[in-house]
């Protein structure tokens, strides 16, 4: 890795800064032309519905255009061994004209894979790759333009980037940003995955799985467009606050029509208004309660004492034998469609079974016809009779208020402990007056999933994936199952109580049984230092994940002994954080939160919430800090954070593993690792 002499690097960023000035020129010019273009199509003249889908199309490009985030518009250069041609790789493509050859080619296209996988042993045709340095917090001005290197690949120089090394490193405040600029060969492998292919990535702390896969996100939009919007593009995170963290993402990269959500707000039919006792809602969430739920809704379908059905037509009346509806019933049942298809499927066989007598009688017969016997009063009787209509709310609510229907469906499958366990102490008399827990809403949309398959996605990215339940993860792959999935996570960070503990079995019941595992274990972002402690943690966890490491030697780890005054050991090992630049973030076990926060405000030290990215000071409670990350961290006795759940030590892993500078360690009781 070369830089020019003093004297050639004036030159040389004189002449790039240049370029920078054309480039912002250009994409100037590429905002308004395409807000003149939706101005041009809306007076096109064609049919309504292709003017309509033209003046969507244009629009939405004119929106994204325009919302563009202001920032640098290349990162790196690529100079060719074979011809001298020159390419700019950056987040977007930009050219002074649509057939010009781009002054910026976008980092997606399969042109620019070479800044990211070419080396020494392997130049791929690259003579030089350049990588540009910008002042932090750029907004793209050309001055910004701070420094550039060289690597001649073709002369065999192979080390590693001080401008790599020192973007990593960056001091964060405020939401999650891009790696476009840094992205690791491993990681450009997964990032660069085919739209069928759906993976898995087991990531150590620090190592950029949720990056990597909001990158295949947006690389997926780039090179598949039509059939990822066709089915749309969904990122499942565990909570609103991680969500706020990685918002920004995709829209630095170009892409602002995806749909960042948590699982509970899609599968919300209802408010969360209850709360289940930890037993309770460890059996909700159990795969069994899948068997239970479809015998209890399917047990409804029965053709038991069905009379042959008289169908009026004027004043003549058809009629369909008694073991003719029998066999139409049995036979839809065996085919296990979802049940709101089944009724219909009836419907349609009974219809088809009398226009069939009509037009032997009669000849071919009006469609209205078909549609008037498919409402007759009768059909629908019958129908009610054999396979009723049901809402998932009644389903749900018969199985938890009444014992002997819960033993019906869960014998064999619950023990009698679990069936007790379900049921709900205060029954409401109706479900409409029901206060649904969390767990109850994914039992409401197993059934619903079971009466209609709900709209699917054409990828679906989830994050924390290995806190996701066995039915919870049946919610993700119904969404999913004729798209594709990105699943991130790493096992040692799980904490729920049905946290999955191998990939295989959570990839089962995400549907992708097929899917690969890949392993990503070097660390980017947290210090070896930390790294080491975390370590240190993880031999005492019940999973088999391989151990982290760093690529970071730099980084302070300090564990302070508070002796009898915690709270005055805290605000000092605030007061040192705040003394460093970065941000700081406090974490706590949920129940020492006031006395935290007390001691702090006492001190004079302004806290914000999680919530509060750009906060320089924040105090985050341990069960909310997952997928967050901070230069400096101070962990506020740790045996209490252990303690404080079931799978404590996996929580108490994730809160080590939050600092990407320096952590302090504040403890008055024994250490757990």
């Amino acid at each position: 890795m070369t830089s020019p002499r003093p004297h050639d690097l004036h030159h040389a960023l004189r002449l790039e800064r240049a370029h920078h000035d054309t480039c912002r020129a250009a994409l100037a010019a590429m905002v308004e032309g395409a807000q003149e273009h939706v101005v041009t199509g809306e007076d096109v003249s064609a049919s309504g519905a292709d003017a309509e889908v033209l003046g969507y199309r244009l629009r939405s490009r004119a929106k994204e255009m325009r919302e563009l985030p202001e920032g640098p518009l290349f990162f790196g250069r690529l100079d060719s061994a074979v011809d001298g041609r020159r390419l700019y790789i950056g987040r977007l493509r930009i050219s002074e004209q649509p057939a010009a050859p781009p002054l910026v080619v976008d980092w997606r296209a399969p042109v620019s894979r070479a800044f990211y996988q070419a080396g020494a042993r392997d130049p791929q045709g690259v003579a030089v790759r350049r990588r540009f340095g910008w002042a932090p917090g750029s907004k793209g001005d050309s001055a910004d333009l701070t420094g550039l290197e060289d690597e001649h690949l073709m002369e065999g120089e192979d080390r590693a980037s001080g401008i790599v090394l020192r973007e990593i490193e960056r001091p964060r405040l405020g939401p999650m940003r891009d790696i476009a600029a840094t992205i690791q060969p491993e990681q450009d492998d997964l990032v660069r995955g085919e739209l069928r292919m759906s993976l898995c990535v087991q990531g150590a702390p620090g190592t950029g799985k949720t990056a990597v896969g909001l990158h295949r996100a947006a690389y997926l939009l780039y090179t598949h467009p039509q059939r990822i919007r066709r089915g749309g593009m969904l990122i499942l995170g565990p909570n609103r606050t991680f969500l706020t963290y990685i918002s920004q993402v995709l829209p630095a990269l170009g892409e602002t029509g995806v749909r960042q959500s948590t699982l509970q707000e899609e599968i919300a039919l209802h408010p969360v208004q209850g709360r289940d006792e930890e037993r309770a809602a460890a059996v909700k969430h159990d795969v069994r309660m899948a068997e239970v739920l479809r015998r209890a809704l399917y047990a409804r379908v029965s053709a038991d004492g069905v009379e042959a059905l008289a169908i009026p037509d004027g004043t003549y009346r058809w009629r369909v034998p008694a073991d003719e509806l029998v066999r139409i019933v049995a036979g839809v049942r065996a085919e296990e469609p979802p049940y709101g298809i089944g009724r219909e499927r009836v419907r349609a066989r009974v219809v088809a079974c009398v226009r069939a007598q009509a037009e032997r009688r009669e000849g071919p017969v009006p469609h209205s016809w078909v549609r008037r016997i498919e409402r007759a009063r009768a059909v629908g009787a019958f129908l009610d009779a054999v396979w009723p209509r049901v809402r998932p709310e009644e389903v749900v609510t018969e199985l938890l208020t009444e014992p002997a229907v819960l033993e019906r469906f869960a014998q064999g499958v619950l023990t009698a402990d679990e069936r007790k366990t379900l049921l709900w102490a205060r029954p409401p008399r109706s479900w409409r007056s029901a206060r649904w827990s969390a767990a109850d809403l994914v039992l409401l949309d197993e059934v619903a999933g079971l009466i209609e398959h709900p709209e699917g996605y054409g990828h679906v990215v989830v994050d924390e994936a290995q806190d996701l339940s066995p039915m919870e993860c049946r919610a993700i792959a119904r969404r999913a199952a004729f798209g594709s999935l990105t699943v991130l996570g790493d096992l040692a960070q799980g904490t729920t109580p049905w946290a999955a503990r191998t990939w295989a079995a959570q990839l089962t019941h995400l549907g992708r049984p097929e899917a690969a595992v890949i392993p990503l274990t070097t660390g980017f972002r947290v210090p070896e230092a930390v790294v080491g402690l975390a370590n240190r943690l993880l031999e005492r966890l019940d999973v088999d994940v391989p151990a982290a490491r760093s690529l970071r030697r730099d980084g302070e780890l300090r564990i302070r002994d508070a002796g009898g005054d915690l709270p005055g050991a805290v605000v000092a090992a605030v007061r040192d954080a705040l003394a460093r630049e970065g941000s700081v973030g406090v974490i706590a076990a949920d129940a020492d939160l006031p006395r935290v926060r007390e001691a702090l405000d006492a001190a004079g030290l302004r806290l914000a919430g999680p919530d509060d990215l750009g906060a320089r000071l924040t105090l985050v409670p341990a069960t909310l800090v997952k997928g967050l990350e901070y230069d400096h961290v101070v962990a506020v006795e740790p045996a209490a954070i252990a303690e404080a759940e079931e799978r404590g030590l996996h929580r108490l892993y994730v809160v080590l593993t939050r600092a990407v500078s320096g952590l302090e360690v504040v403890h008055a009781r024994e250490l757990p690792f």
